[in-house]
C-alpha cells in the first residue's frame, strides 16, 4: 500500500476557507476561540486588510492535520496539530514564499514546535513572549456588587478610554501605542457597541468583547486604572458584561489571561470562567 500524502492547500476566499476549517475548529471550540476570532475578523471587516492574508491548511485524506493563518503584520495562528510534520509542512512552505513572520502563537506544544521548525529552515531564533490561559464560561456566578453600576460606553466616554487603551496596552503587553491608533481602537469597539463601563460616579473600569466564534466570543480590554484597584470594579463589570453576552443567546463566553497575571486568573474563575487550555507566544528575532 502506497503511503498517504500530506496535502498543504491554500485559500484565497476568506469565507470559502472559514466553511471548509469551521466544523474541525468546532471540536474545541475554545481551543481555538483565537483563530475563529482572526477568521471572525477577516470576514466582517476586510477594510483593514493591506494585503491578503495567508491562508493555509495541511491535509491527509482529507483529515485537516492542521489550519495555520498569518494576516499582515501579526503573528502566525496556529490551531491544534495532529502532526507534528504538518507544522514542518507550513514552515516550509512560509520560507518559500519569503514570508516575514513577527511570532507565532497556538497551544503550547504548537507554538514550541512551529518555533523550533522556523528557527531550524529560516535560521531565525525565538523567544518566549506571553504564556495565556484560555477561559471558558456557560454560568455567571453569583458575586457580590461593587458600588456603582453597569453601563455600555458611548462617544461621550472617547476620551477616556483612548487614554485607557493606551495604559492598557503598555501594562499587557509592554508595548506603547500612538494616540491615533489607540483612537482607532477605541472607534471600532464603540462603532460596534462592544465597550462597557463600570461607573461610580465617574467611569472607574472597562470591559470589552470582539472576535466571534460559532458559540461564544472573547470578552477583552479588562481595564482599571491603578487609582480604582481592588474595589472589586473589574470583576462586576466582566460578571455584566459576560451576563449581557449570555443573555443575548450566546452559549459561551472566553477570556485569554496573562499566566504572569495571578490576580485576573483569580478573578475570572470566582466569576465562573473555567481554565480550557494554555496557549503560547513565540516572537522571532529579526
Amino acid at each position: 500500500m502506497g503511503r498517504n500524502r500530506m496535502n498543504l492547500n491554500h485559500f484565497e476566499d476568506v469565507n470559502q476557507y472559514y466553511e471548509h476549517v469551521k466544523s474541525d475548529l468546532l471540536q474545541h471550540e475554545a481551543h481555538h476561540n483565537l483563530i475563529f476570532g482572526v477568521i471572525d475578523g477577516l470576514i466582517n471587516q476586510p477594510e483593514r486588510l493591506i494585503n491578503s492574508p495567508y491562508l493555509v491548511t495541511v491535509e491527509e485524506d482529507s483529515r485537516i492535520l492542521v489550519v495555520a493563518l498569518l494576516t499582515p503584520s501579526r503573528k502566525l495562528v496556529l490551531s491544534r496539530s495532529l502532526h507534528p510534520q504538518a507544522l514542518n509542512a507550513v514552515a516550509q512552505d512560509l520560507q518559500a514564499q519569503q514570508a516575514s513572520i513577527a511570532g507565532v502563537v497556538g497551544l503550547v506544544d504548537e507554538a514550541l514546535a512551529f518555533a523550533q521548525a522556523w528557527q531550524a529552515i529560516a535560521g531565525q531564533s525565538y523567544r518566549q513572549g506571553m504564556q495565556m490561559r484560555v477561559y471558558q464560561l456557560e454560568t455567571v456566578q453569583p458575586l457580590r456588587k461593587a458600588n456603582g453600576y453597569f453601563r455600555q460606553a458611548t462617544q461621550a466616554d472617547r476620551n477616556v478610554l483612548i487614554d485607557w487603551s493606551q495604559a492598557f496596552i503598555q501594562e499587557a503587553l509592554n508595548k506603547t501605542i500612538e494616540y491615533d491608533e489607540a483612537e482607532q481602537i477605541i472607534e471600532r469597539y464603540l462603532s460596534k457597541g462592544a465597550l462597557s463601563l463600570w461607573q461610580d460616579q465617574v467611569p472607574v473600569a472597562a470591559a470589552g468583547y470582539s472576535g466571534a466564534t460559532p458559540n461564544g466570543i472573547r470578552v477583552n480590554f479588562v481595564y482599571t486604572p491603578p487609582n480604582y484597584r481592588r474595589q472589586g470594579y473589574a470583576s462586576s463589570c466582566v460578571a455584566a458584561l459576560s451576563q449581557t453576552l449570555l443573555a443575548q443567546g450566546l452559549r459561551y463566553c472566553f477570556l485569554l489571561t496573562d499566566l504572569a497575571n495571578p490576580t485576573s486568573n483569580h478573578i475570572y474563575q470566582a466569576i465562573g470562567y473555567q481554565p480550557i487550555c494554555d496557549l503560547n507566544d513565540y516572537w522571532f528575532e529579526e
